[in-house]
């Protein structure tokens, strides 16, 4: 039960993470080089974006008659798509994500949230309504959101396995699920089913140590799940590494057929790698339609 004094330890304990995190996500930002964050496509905006052939079809109003006359074929004047959109973004809070092999390699849970808030500050700048699946927070703009973020990011939920949101999709907006999923994918197709019934179209990016992959465990190993509600104990570790590749591979196979079945992309990064790298990434994502993860 909770206590006014252990009610106060853990608000300061996330006091503490919050400047922290928003110093990094600043920084990870602002290493990626921004220009203006349209759609990358024709539409409605004020800024010009290419020249094309007229076609059967087009008005009279849409000719550029000034590009016209430099040859014989008339041109229409595009401008580029600037409509700001919402993008609701969920993190996984759930034990498994503070896992973390070495010393030397970020906790899954830190890597997602850094990656989740940079990604935010860059849509932000750019105009878009970033917020979270839900309702808890729906998607605004203006810095004052990247706050609201960086707060909702720094709480843990200590189950060991969270399903993503799936209530209060909005429709034809963007979103992005960021988890190590290794849990019941149930929640995972849910959340994606609703999604791609509202015109909802986003990025799963699949967070996992480098251990993860690697399963280089061997002799007597004892398996437990962070929140201490799962324990395995083998006296030969190395004789299950087959099985558990075999099953992670399965994961990831199931993981990119609910993506391509809903129209979704699908992501894979591993902590050991550049969070910069994962943000570019995870940043194109969002306006391509690119498949090969970072």
């Amino acid at each position: 039960m909770n206590t006014p004094a252990t009610l106060r330890a853990s608000a300061e304990r996330e006091a503490t993470r919050l400047p922290d995190l928003l110093a990094r996500a600043e920084h990870l930002a602002g290493a990626v080089l921004l220009g203006a964050h349209g759609r990358r496509r024709a539409g409605m905006g004020d800024d010009f974006w290419q020249y094309r052939p007229a076609q059967m079809g087009d008005s009279r109003r849409s000719i550029d008659y000034r590009r016209s006359a430099m040859g014989d074929q008339e041109f229409v004047r595009q401008r580029e798509w600037q409509i700001a959109q919402s993008v609701m973004l969920w993190v996984d809070q759930g034990a498994s994500m503070r896992f973390a092999s070495d010393a030397n390699v970020p906790q899954k849970a830190d890597r997602a949230r850094l990656l989740g808030l940079a990604l935010s500050i860059l849509l932000l700048r750019s105009g878009e309504r970033v917020g979270l699946t839900g309702t808890t927070l729906p998607p605004r703009r203006g810095n004052p959101q990247v706050l609201r973020l960086a707060e909702m990011f720094c709480r843990d939920d200590e189950t060991d396995y969270s399903p993503p949101e799936h209530r209060a999709m909005i429709p034809h907006a963007r979103a992005v699920f960021v988890s190590d999923f290794m849990g019941n994918l149930a929640g995972v197709q849910l959340a994606l089913t609703k999604a791609a019934d509202r015109g909802v179209r986003g990025v799963l990016y699949h967070v996992l140590d480098p251990s993860e992959e690697a399963f280089p465990f061997t002799g007597r190993t004892i398996f437990e799940s962070i929140g201490g509600t799962l324990s395995h104990e083998t006296l030969k570790a190395n004789d299950l590494k087959g099985r558990y590749l075999e099953r992670l591979a399965e994961r990831k196979f199931e993981l990119q057929r609910l993506c391509t079945l809903t129209g979704w992309q699908y992501g894979l990064h591993h902590t050991d790698a550049s969070a910069q790298s994962a943000l570019l990434w995870l940043y194109g994502a969002l306006d391509a339609r690119a498949g090969v993860a970072a």
